[in-house]
C-alpha cells in the first residue's frame, strides 16, 4: 500500500514521469480519500559483492484509483525510470483489477502519444472509446479514454 511516508519518493517519480506532474497536495488529497485504491510497488536494492544482500525496499512505482458513483477511475500510474519495461506497471493494473468486482467498470486517460502506455492497457482489457480534445494543459495534446467493462452503449 502507497503511505504518506512514499510522498517524497512519490514525488521525485511523478516529476521524471509526466511534464505536468501532480502536486503534494493532489496525492495527499487521493490517499485521504476512503474510496481510492493505491498501490506501492517495492523492490529490494542490493550490496555490492558476489552475493546481493537485501538492504530497505524502493518504491519503484504507484497506482491512485479513485471510484466515482459506480465507476472507477485509475488516476496515476508510474514507475521510476530505472525500473520501467520490467511489468511494474501491469502488475499494478493486475493488482488493481483483482481488487475489484468481475465486472467493475474502470476509466481512465492517457496521452494521445503515449503508445506504450496504450498498448498495455490493451492488453489488459482496456478499449479506446474517444478522446478529450486539448486535455493536457502543459501542451494541448489530447487524450485518449480508455475503458474496460464500459456503460452500456458506450461503445
Amino acid at each position: 500500500m502507497l503511505r504518506y511516508s512514499d510522498l517524497s519518493d512519490v514525488l521525485a517519480i511523478e516529476r521524471t514521469s509526466f511534464p505536468s506532474p501532480w502536486s503534494l497536495g493532489m496525492f495527499a488529497m487521493e490517499l485521504a480519500k476512503p474510496s481510492t485504491i493505491r498501490i506501492a510497488a517495492r523492490v529490494n536494492e542490493v550490496g555490492h559483492g558476489l552475493k546481493p544482500v537485501p538492504t530497505e525496499s524502493k518504491l519503484a512505482g504507484y497506482l491512485i484509483c479513485s471510484r466515482y458513483a459506480d465507476v472507477w477511475h485509475l488516476m496515476n500510474v508510474a514507475v521510476a525510470p530505472d525500473f520501467r519495461r520490467r511489468g511494474i506497471a501491469s502488475s499494478m493494473v493486475h493488482e488493481l483489477l483483482g481488487r475489484l468486482e468481475d465486472d467493475a467498470r474502470v476509466t481512465l486517460e492517457v496521452r494521445e502519444s503515449n503508445a506504450g502506455a496504450i498498448a498495455m492497457y490493451e492488453l489488459l482489457g482496456f478499449r479506446a472509446a474517444g478522446t478529450r480534445p486539448g486535455y493536457y494543459p502543459d501542451n494541448g495534446e489530447s487524450a485518449v479514454i480508455m475503458w474496460l467493462n464500459p456503460p452500456r452503449g458506450e461503445w
